[in-house]
């Protein structure tokens, strides 16, 4: 693994709620704020490397059980989009 893709996995697993609400609103994501508080806390307690197809698929149908479907989807949009910058 990288170095970005170590500090992205990082940041990823402190994120915050408003954090999370900020990236979402920069990448044109919908998410509420009781879902972003669920999500930050789930990165919070599991580690999951989003560069890791496997590990980010469990973590997506996780959340869709928590968030519903489609948050879950557009989550995996967002952190598409963070991997995509390395």
């Amino acid at each position: 693994m990288n170095i970005f893709e170590n500090i992205i996995n990082y940041k990823v697993s402190t994120i915050t709620t408003e954090e999370l609400l900020k990236y979402a609103k920069q990448f044109n994501i919908t998410i509420n704020r009781k879902a972003a508080e669920q999500l930050a806390q789930y990165l919070r307690d599991n580690k999951v490397n989003i560069f890791n197809d496997a590990e980010r698929t469990k973590f997506i149908k996780e959340i869709a059980k928590k968030v519903g479907p489609e948050t879950a989807k557009d989550v995996n949009r967002l952190f598409i989009q963070f991997t995509k910058s390395s």
